[in-house]
């Protein structure tokens, strides 16, 4: 399974889903590397995609179970 690196906005913090092992640590993209560049830029109100089709934040786990999206 996949590695997803997440990003809130509000929450200055990057989080790496490791989905295999159904764990979220804090991650600290290395100075002067790629994902410190996209962090950036999302700090600045960009919204950076790459390699997912469906990302969406919702209130819980219930309502995303019964398929609402309403944050």
């Amino acid at each position: 399974m996949a590695h997803v690196v997440i990003g809130i906005p509000g929450d200055p913090q990057l989080y790496l889903a490791d989905l295999s092992a159904g764990t979220v640590t804090p991650l600290a993209p290395q100075a002067q590397s790629p994902l410190h560049a996209a962090d950036q830029l999302r700090h600045a109100g960009a919204t950076v995609v790459k390699g997912v089709n469906l990302a969406v934040v919702v209130g819980g786990a219930a309502k995303a179970a019964s398929g609402v999206f309403d944050g």
